[in-house]
């Protein structure tokens, strides 16, 4: 039981080192080199701050989820395995939001990576001690 834990911790740590990849060069790299193309176009000012405001709130997002992941990856709690997936489920989730609207491309192949490893490390979790 501890080599799956330690196994699942592992998955777990990489999905998460892979969504806080993908959220900093989302909002590093990605937010400034569309900033300007946004302001050329031909869309509203309150269009365009919304696109700026949830193209920040999804790089942040991504954070979220791995920190949770991680807390409940290396934290004994009984939650622990639901969480992971959830969080996986989540990011599982936002994979197929982005493939529907936006398409293939190498961000959203990263999110489905990142999401894929969190949900098999959580499906590795066992027991904890505690329950």
């Amino acid at each position: 039981m501890k080599k799956r834990n330690r196994a699942a911790r592992i998955l777990v740590a990489l999905g998460a080192i892979v969504l806080i990849a993908s959220a900093m060069l989302h909002s590093l790299v990605a937010y400034p080199r569309g900033s300007p193309v946004l302001s050329a176009s031909n869309l509203s000012a309150p269009v365009q701050a919304a696109f700026r405001a949830v193209f920040l709130m999804v790089g942040w997002d991504w954070i979220v989820i791995a920190v949770v992941a991680l807390l409940a990856a290396f934290t004994e709690t009984k939650l622990r395995k639901a969480l992971v997936l959830w969080c996986g489920v989540a990011a599982l989730g936002q994979t197929g939001l982005m493939l529907a609207f936006i398409g293939a491309f190498a961000g959203s192949m990263m999110i489905g990576f990142a999401a894929l490893l969190l949900f098999c490390g959580g499906l590795l979790f066992g027991k904890t001690q505690e329950g």
